[in-house]
């Protein structure tokens, strides 16, 4: 797994809102992405997983997963 951090709806660094991305090989447990999330304490963490028909991202903030 590799985790950027990266700020979200900004073209400026140090501008916007920080968000951790983890690009994943496959899928991790919900409650290792849960504790991972918590653990970066920001307001969202993506977790992205390419799959056959292009990639699947599913989001969470350090208390629940958020449905997209």
């Amino acid at each position: 797994m590799k985790q950027y951090i990266v700020d979200a709806f900004t073209h400026e660094p140090f501008k916007g809102n920080p968000a951790a991305v983890c690009v994943m090989d496959e899928w991790a447990s919900d409650d290792f992405m849960m504790q991972l999330a918590a653990e970066n304490n920001l307001s969202e963490t993506a977790f992205i997983v390419k799959e056959v028909s292009g990639y699947h991202l599913r989001w969470f903030t350090p208390g629940t997963e958020v449905e997209i």
